[in-house]
């Protein structure tokens, strides 16, 4: 990690409107693998928005890295929530960059060269100091947040602050997703249980489903419509077959946000299945859960026990290379990331120690996904850090909470909020 060896080629369209903001359209022509002159170039995308009058002002960049990893940006349709909140002081971006789609990614040959592809894609590989530029502000949200503490370690010239909304990664040598999955699975559970508790009558209803799609493809009698629903819905639109482990991961769009119980309960109470854009999380090894774990997320035993079926939250599981149609060709590359020890660092625990950025952080209490005993270990590596620490928000709680979360994150930066 270091400078960019040469400028980005670059591509500016003309402004245009949406309500009370402008946007304009950037896109770079930047190296896929910075080690190398002769490297193949990929497209990274920036939105910039700013409000109505300001387009001719000299202001600041603050520089928007969504989650995921692999999460598209939120379009800005008007200026609300925290975004009216930024474009008060700041020129905001956004990403629409190279997508990994899977008809992308069966072009390369190989598992080996997607594999080969496939590793760039990491924060060491995103944050790259450009010289002589001016640094900026940068907003980072969950997988975004870990950019930021990427971007702190190795390009802290680069930055003039830091705001991180659910986005501390665990940053200690010999880390594994292993223990990183153990501590969320916690939460998760918890999740379920308050999910259950608030909506009592879909405890027989999901062992229901569960049952009838563990034992046919759509045969068997209910009585219940909403199963009915159901038995005309285990073969989905990708072509794949709606499993108990597939149902599972809606989780991942209804257990981290304020409204999430409710979104669930109404995708599971009209037998429309939403399944999540499931994105390859490519780090340190492929995700997989605990031993310990394995009983008390297994829907099939569950149900037959009468037990709880609780839902999984941000987990990737290698049977997701089985079940999940749009991921079987990529099994063998998926297996030969996992299977990679030499990657180079993604956080530099002695130059976050000495950190003179000014950083402030928005720690969610409940976080099913980002861990909040891992994050406040971290944050403890992290010098000069100002936590807020709530249960007021979950996951979600950048877009959730109107321009609230921002604007907080802004007072204990510029001072408003003191230390106690």
């Amino acid at each position: 990690m270091g400078e960019t060896k040469s400028p980005a080629e670059h591509d500016s369209g003309g402004w245009y409107s949406v309500p009370d903001l402008r946007l304009r359209d950037h896109r770079f022509t930047v190296p896929l693998d910075y080690s190398r002159d002769a490297s193949p170039k990929i497209n990274v995308f920036a939105r910039e928005v700013i409000a109505v009058g300001k387009e001719d002002k000299k202001m600041p960049y603050l520089l928007y890295l969504e989650g995921g990893p692999g999460f598209e940006s939120p379009r800005p349709t008007d200026a609300g929530g925290w975004i009216n909140k930024a474009c008060e002081e700041y020129r905001r971006g956004t990403g629409l960059s190279t997508p990994l789609t899977a008809s992308s990614m069966l072009q390369l040959k190989s598992a080996k060269d997607l594999a080969k592809y496939l590793k760039h894609f990491r924060a060491d590989n995103i944050v790259r100091l450009v010289p002589d530029a001016e640094p900026w502000t940068i907003l980072g949200q969950s997988f975004g947040g870990f950019c930021g503490v990427t971007y702190l370690s190795f390009a802290p010239k680069g930055l003039k602050q830091v705001l991180l909304t659910g986005g501390i990664p665990r940053i200690e040598k010999g880390c594994t997703a292993d223990a990183v999955y153990k501590a969320c699975f916690q939460q998760v559970i918890c999740q379920n249980e308050k999910y259950y508790e608030r909506f009592r009558q879909d405890i027989e209803l999901i062992r229901e489903v569960v049952q009838h799609l563990a034992e046919s493809e759509g045969g068997g009698v209910s009585n219940s419509a909403i199963l009915f629903y159901f038995m005309h819905m285990v073969r989905l639109p990708s072509g794949g077959m709606l499993t108990p482990r597939l149902l599972q991961i809606i989780g991942l769009s209804g257990l981290g946000s304020s409204t999430g119980f409710e979104r669930m309960h109404y995708i599971l109470t009209t037998g429309c299945i939403l399944i999540p854009i499931l994105s390859l999380h490519f780090c340190m090894n492929l995700y997989i859960a605990r031993a310990e774990y394995d009983g008390k997320f297994d829907a099939i035993r569950a149900a037959k026990e009468g037990c709880h079926i609780f839902f999984t939250g941000g987990m990737i599981f290698p049977w997701m290379f089985d079940e999940v149609h749009a991921l079987r060709n990529f099994k063998e590359a998926a297996h030969l990331l996992a299977e990679k020890t030499d990657w180079p660092p993604l956080y530099d625990v002695a130059t976050l120690r000495n950190n003179k950025i000014p950083i402030a952080a928005a720690v969610y209490y409940e976080d099913p996904y980002v861990n909040f005993k891992l994050a406040i270990g971290t944050a403890s590596q992290i010098a000069g850090i100002r936590l807020w620490v709530t249960n007021e928000y979950m996951h979600s709680g950048l877009v959730d909470g109107g321009g609230q979360v921002f604007e907080h994150l802004l007072g204990l930066l510029n001072g408003k909020k003191p230390s106690f």
